[in-house]
């Protein structure tokens, strides 16, 4: 659950990136005062998200699967399935042994994690390359649908 200082879906998508950077960084997605400010500078615009995704862009590893770092037998997975109606773009592509790709089916990437790792797992172990490709894609698709459904339930000021 992101902290109280996110009140906006532009906050929201901050808090995201924020994560990203921090993982990116090798503190994890955990360091709250790091992500904070962080957080703060994209906000503010001292720093811009593109940033980011273009450098979760350069770091894809092509040679290895983003899964589990197996060097053979590699396949290219959607994140989001294609069976879903999902693009068919590099936003949506990454590599990953078949082993992996069959056993991650046509689940959604957090479906797929949450089986695998556990909901913990699924919070905060997801490879940084697929989170920041499915973030920059598909989370302000997925928040905007959340958000119709939670419409009704919200308390408007």
């Amino acid at each position: 659950m992101p902290p109280p200082a996110v009140k906006t879906l532009r906050d929201l998508i901050f808090w995201q990136y924020a994560k990203i950077i921090s993982e990116s960084s090798g503190l994890g997605k955990k360091n709250w005062g790091f992500i904070m400010g962080k957080f703060k500078q994209l906000q503010e615009g001292e720093i811009f998200w593109n940033e980011v995704r273009e450098y979760v862009k350069e770091r894809e590893k092509k040679d290895e699967c983003i899964f589990c770092g197996r060097k053979t037998d590699l396949t290219i997975d959607h994140l989001f399935p294609r069976c879903l109606n999902e693009p068919y773009d590099e936003k949506n592509m990454v590599f990953v042994c078949k082993e992996c790709n069959s056993s991650k089916g046509a689940r959604r990437l957090y479906e797929f994690w949450a089986m695998k790792s556990g909901l913990e797992g699924a919070k905060y172990g997801v490879p940084r390359i697929a989170e920041g490709k499915i973030f920059v894609h598909n989370i302000l698709k997925q928040i905007c649908i959340l958000y119709v459904l939670l419409l009704p339930y919200l308390e408007i000021v």
